[in-house]
């Protein structure tokens, strides 16, 4: 899987998932400010995210840190790589 299909699958779930406008799906936004999610729904991202890549993420801190989209986009790229 390439590195533009990794973030197209993130895009296209989490705007499924939370009936997000794909012209908002910009690296630069801010996943509280800007697409308008909250604390629970980082909750349902991550379980989406499971199931779209066939992978647990544990309690890690670098989820606490992300704030973009883009910071997702670099999370699971860095775990696609560790399973491949």
């Amino acid at each position: 899987m390439t590195e533009q299909e990794v973030i197209e699958l993130i895009d296209s779930s989490l705007a499924e998932e939370f009936e997000l406008e794909r012209a908002d799906m910009i690296p630069e936004a801010n996943l509280y400010e800007d697409l308008g999610l909250d604390s629970l729904d980082t909750v349902d991202m991550v379980i989406v995210l499971e199931s779209a890549f066939n992978f647990k993420i544990r309690e890690e801190e670098a989820v606490r840190e992300i704030r973009t989209l883009g910071d997702i986009h670099r999370f699971v790229l860095s775990k696609v790589e560790q399973h491949s």
